[in-house]
């Protein structure tokens, strides 16, 4: 199944990533990662702008209220929803300045994980890591080179993840007490068709994967099997949320990072699709 994609917004990022639909949040927020900025869409498509730092690399919602920003190496937390909300640095989880956070999420019971990635990505450098007791952070996946993204089945007995320079999706066991194991190949991407970004599960258990120089969203039925493709006019695409009232439009996200924008105009803007099927809540952190 081919299905069509349309702009949502203008080009108004550098490098969009990290979609998040929220009712509490009142719709959409992203980041321009490298920009180090959180995006908000207004319902009348008004995309306002907070600057959190060197980095902006993933928000997601508190279950206490107010949400959490990945920094460039330190986890961020806001007491309220609002967007310009004071932010507390949880502290430097590092201090090498060649290693940035990158993608993350949370488990169905509030675990937060974020993941790394040399500026450089050279292989090897980065880790995915979870927030434990007393909010530090500890590796779960070592040795990953650009950690990407991550989501869990509706039922959430399992897990998805993509080191992008894999060129596939894994899929993990998870347990409330054991966390994440049997980490094994869910998904395979021909290289000529991009590599594995951020990725979004429906309500079915279908796996909705950006494709990173690849032009498309790829969706992937439970039994890991391309079943729909997402077309975009734009190369670079980075990550997909579920959103809308319904959860039923799939909003998508698009970088301009050495992009010739003369030959790809909407390079950065946000676009939207009907993908047919709802998606599932965005599951907040404990923070």
């Amino acid at each position: 199944m081919t299905i069509a994609a349309y702009p949502a917004t203008g080009p108004v990022a550098q490098h969009g990533e990290g979609p998040v639909w929220s009712a509490r949040w009142g719709g959409l927020r992203w980041v321009d990662m490298l920009a180090g900025d959180v995006l908000a869409l207004a319902p009348d498509g008004e995309v306002r702008r907070r600057h959190v730092g060197a980095v902006a690399a993933v928000v997601r919602p508190r279950v206490s209220g107010g949400y959490v920003v990945a920094a460039e190496r330190e986890l961020l937390l806001a007491d309220s929803d609002e967007l310009d909300a004071p932010l507390r640095s949880l502290g430097e989880a590092w201090r090498d300045p060649a290693i940035r956070m990158n993608e993350g999420g949370c488990d169905p019971d509030g675990r937060f994980y974020i993941g790394s990635m040399a500026y450089d990505a050279a292989p090897g450098r980065g880790s995915f890591y979870v927030a434990g007791p007393g909010d530090a952070l500890r590796v779960v996946l070592p040795g990953v080179t650009i950690s990407n993204g991550f989501g869990f089945s509706p039922d959430g007995r399992l897990a998805y993840y993509a080191d992008t320079s894999t060129g596939r999706v894994d899929v993990l066991d998870y347990d409330p007490e054991a966390g994440l194991s049997g980490r094994r190949p869910f998904a395979v991407v021909e290289p000529e068709r991009g590599a594995p970004d951020g990725l979004a599960v429906d309500a079915e258990g279908g796996v909705w994967v950006a494709m990173w120089q690849g032009g498309a969203v790829h969706r992937y039925d439970a039994g890991g099997r391309l079943d729909a493709v997402v077309h975009l006019p734009v190369r670079k695409v980075t990550a997909v949320a579920f959103g809308g009232e319904g959860l039923d439009r799939l909003f998508v996200t698009t970088s301009a990072l050495d992009v010739d924008r003369a030959e790809q105009p909407e390079a950065g803007a946000l676009f939207c699709a009907d993908p047919g099927v709802r998606g599932l809540p965005v599951l907040p952190t404990t923070l």
